[in-house]
């Protein structure tokens, strides 16, 4: 949690915004996600969101659900995902969150997935289908082991529930772009710049957005909004597409290009 604390509040002083990239961990093996979470660090990616593969990921577009379908066949599930992150933790000093849903962890155990998560060095955890008023025991879990509890708001919540999630949220707000499942767009809503102005009126943590994000284009559209933007599908098509040594190029070229906009 410190971690992603420290990592905005740097950035901030140098009038930098945060790449936040996402893959899905085990696609199409963990030693191909390990190559890749190294590149997107060296190439400019401030934080890094592990994907915890799923049957029925109900936020996710079919980009994702085949992504967390391949890795699922080869094995990897909650626990390969914490023990790739205690390695990769070893390695790298950027913040990794574990973005997944809500049944493998509470069968794992509330106390027990925060508490291993936070000695391998995880930072903190998104779980999309998980209510903010139905939390409350995973956010005090993971406050007490020293993980963020990140909240999603979305376009439908409203402001006193964005007001609510703001308090609530640990590291930073996940603002989803759009009302439906993830998934590259070629064009993102015209009215999202008024609703992000919005949700920064209403918050005072940090303010990420995502879901639909697929161009550096796009990205320095939504730069000026907030602290962090979000891009997960446009990078796992690529994964599903390439292989080997032209895999890792190409994802690395890819989030050098969108952390550039960025930059200021």
């Amino acid at each position: 949690m410190k971690r992603i604390d420290a990592m905005f509040k740097k950035l901030k002083q140098r009038g930098e915004k945060a790449l936040i990239p996402f893959i899905t961990c085990g696609d199409p093996d963990l030693d191909t996600t390990r190559a890749l979470a190294l590149e997107m660090a060296a190439r400019g990616a401030d934080l890094l969101e592990l994907g915890i593969p799923f049957s029925d990921p109900l936020a996710d577009g079919p980009t994702i659900q085949a992504a967390s379908n391949r890795a699922l066949k080869g094995g990897v599930h909650l626990q390969e995902v914490m023990e790739l992150a205690g390695r990769l933790r070893r390695e790298m000093e950027m913040p990794l969150v574990l973005m997944g849903y809500y049944n493998p962890i509470l069968q794992h155990g509330l106390e027990r997935t925060a508490r291993e998560a936070a000695e391998l060095g995880v930072d903190g955890f998104i779980i999309p289908d998980l209510p903010m008023e139905e939390s409350g025991s995973w956010r005090k879990a993971a406050q007490q082991a020293g993980v963020a509890p990140i909240c999603l708001a979305a376009p439908t919540s409203g402001p006193e529930r964005i007001r609510q999630a703001g308090r609530l949220t640990r590291g930073f707000l996940y603002y989803v772009s759009v009302t439906g499942i993830t998934g590259a767009r070629t064009a993102l809503p015209e009215e999202l710049a008024a609703a992000l102005k919005e949700v920064r009126s209403l918050v005072k943590c940090p303010l990420a957005v995502g879901f639909g994000i697929s161009t550096p284009e796009q990205v320095k559209w939504l730069a000026p909004y907030v602290d962090g933007v979000v891009v997960g599908s446009a990078i796992v098509q690529r994964v599903a597409k390439l292989k080997g040594k032209e895999l890792i190029r190409e994802v690395g070229d890819f989030v050098a290009a969108l952390k550039e906009p960025l930059r200021p």
